[in-house]
């Protein structure tokens, strides 16, 4: 048994493929496949079911995989932390970020970080701050950039503050407010807004500005993603509300104002509160060296 036959099991439970675990692997379905099966030989034990349209682990491979990640895991760390202790960053760094980041520059964050560090592969996931925070918290990613309403702070992570903002409205450009240089919550009330949704950080924001300010909201439109808002807005259907980074040099069928009282949105960078990995760390050191100077 060793460390590879490990990982392979780990991949195949985890894309419920051997065809993609092998992809991921970067070897050929039937080395993978070969090494499994010798696997099985030698802790007697059947680890998956296969037929001609899937794989699922037996009781048995599941609790043999629990232990494996576990086995998996440590053996990267310990490769990266002696590559660390030698002053080389290698591994992976799993970087998750909300649609919305403005508080970096994230391509040009990402370039200097991987000319600095090429031995490091970075992997992106694009998901709501709730559920990235709840995934560095585990560690299943390494590094979180998030957005979250004013009174809100990250929990069961490190973190640092990056950037504050006022939300704006974001209006068509035939709007009647359109022409107006700012506007306040009051203005809205009769609105139909689209918004990101309800229960996720992103729409908590606005749900509880309007919420303090005893106003009720139309919301007829969810949807998760900056440009369908942006589309719905730009086709006269709705008003949003979003971070002014989020909408700078979009289209010109939408206007952008000012709300005068507004909510805030902070955005943070979090990571394992005490597992961080040798390049989570390195990544969050260039980002607080980046915002000192």
């Amino acid at each position: 048994m060793d460390l590879q036959q490990l990982r392979y099991v780990v991949e195949v439970l985890d894309t419920a493929s051997f065809t993609r675990a092998a992809e991921r692997c970067f070897v050929t379905q039937s080395a993978l496949s070969h090494q499994i099966a010798a696997l099985e030989r030698e802790i007697g034990q059947r680890l998956f079911i296969r037929s001609s349209r899937s794989v699922r682990p037996t009781e048995a491979g599941e609790a043999f995989a629990l232990q494996a990640r576990i086995a998996v895991e440590a053996g990267e760390n310990a490769i990266e932390e002696a590559a660390a202790a030698a002053g080389r960053i290698v591994g992976t760094l799993t970087l998750g970020v909300i649609p919305t980041v403005t508080a970096v520059d994230l391509p040009a964050l990402l370039s200097g970080f991987r000319d600095k560090y090429p031995d490091v592969r970075v992997e992106l996931r694009v998901g709501s701050s709730d559920k990235l925070m709840r995934q560095a918290s585990t560690g299943e990613i390494d590094v979180a950039l998030l957005g979250l309403r004013d009174d809100v702070r990250p929990k069961g992570v490190a973190f640092r503050a990056l950037r504050r903002d006022r939300l704006v409205v974001v209006l068509p450009t035939e709007h009647p407010l359109a022409a107006r240089s700012e506007i306040s919550l009051t203005d809205l009330t009769d609105e139909t807004f689209a918004d990101f949704p309800q229960g996720s950080s992103g729409r908590a924001q606005s749900d509880g500005a309007f919420a303090d300010a005893g106003i009720p909201r139309d919301v007829a439109f969810e949807v998760d993603t900056v440009d369908m808002l942006l589309g719905l807005v730009a086709a006269g259907l709705a008003v949003t509300l979003l971070a002014p980074g989020a909408v700078r040099g979009v289209h010109a069928a939408v206007v952008v104002t000012p709300i005068v009282d507004g909510p805030h949105r902070t955005e943070y960078l979090a990571w394992h509160a005490t597992g961080a990995r040798s390049a989570a760390r390195a990544f969050v050191a260039q980002i607080e060296s980046d915002a000192a100077r």
